[in-house]
């Protein structure tokens, strides 16, 4: 895992470095404004409905298991890169200084009483949590570089939002620049109240640049085949402990 580093309170100067910094500084892309403008934006049911304007949506929504095992399994997979690498991609964390993770949203989770759930994704003081396979629990502002098999560039993206409720965890990763993409992918898991468990991935893009547009069919069927990768990715035999 790389790990950048901040001067106390510079955390609200994410966009003082030029875009070409990151090719040569990932540690450096905490400060780089992502690809697109409705952050978030996967947030909303209606998505598929209302996309931001230009931006092409996809959902998929499959049952993956039953039980408490499967969904600890899970939403520590999806919020721990398991999910992109169990689609072909290498993947190398870039840790975001705690002057940025520290000014990110933190969810606030209610039980069925109306009381607040202590979040399940970061430690007591903040600290990172990691799964029992020693991957770090993500957190909002953290970068992932991914590698694919077929391009010999690297993909950033940034955890724009975490999902922390007690029966919905995931996590929302939107473009940066270097991307062939910008948009937003959400992916989050539920558990039900019949103990089913279901993984969704919702997504809205389209291409960066004028390269991309060019290439536009190649382009939707790689991401075809990387949305049917993430959703059987969950749904394999559980781990022998």
């Amino acid at each position: 895992m790389t790990t950048a580093s901040a001067p106390p309170g510079d955390a609200p100067r994410r966009s003082t470095a030029p875009a070409a910094t990151a090719a040569g500084d990932p540690a450096e892309l905490w400060r780089i404004p992502v690809t697109y403008g409705a952050v978030g934006a996967t947030q909303a049911p209606d998505l598929l409905q209302y996309p931001p304007h230009g931006y092409r949506p996809i959902e998929r929504t499959v049952r993956i298991g039953h039980g408490p095992d499967r969904w600890e399994y899970a939403w520590m997979r999806v919020m721990s890169w398991g999910v992109q690498r169990g689609a072909g991609f290498h993947v190398t964390p870039v840790e975001s200084p705690p002057a940025a993770t520290d000014a990110s949203y933190t969810p606030v989770a209610f039980d069925a009483a109306g009381n607040p759930v202590a979040p399940a994704t970061v430690g007591a003081g903040g600290e990172t949590l990691y799964t029992p396979e020693g991957d770090a629990i993500v957190r909002a502002g953290d970068t992932g570089m991914l590698r694919a098999p077929f391009w010999p560039k690297e993909f950033p993206v940034r955890v724009v939002y975490v999902v922390d409720e007690p029966t919905r965890r995931g996590a929302a990763f939107g473009t940066l620049p270097g991307h062939p993409l910008a948009g937003e992918e959400l992916f989050v898991v539920e558990r039900r109240d019949d103990e089913s468990v279901w993984f969704t991935v919702r997504i809205f893009s389209r291409p960066a640049s004028g390269f991309w547009r060019a290439v536009l069919p190649a382009l939707r069927l790689v991401q075809a085949m990387l949305v049917r990768r993430y959703l059987h990715e969950l749904a394999g035999p559980l781990p022998t402990p």
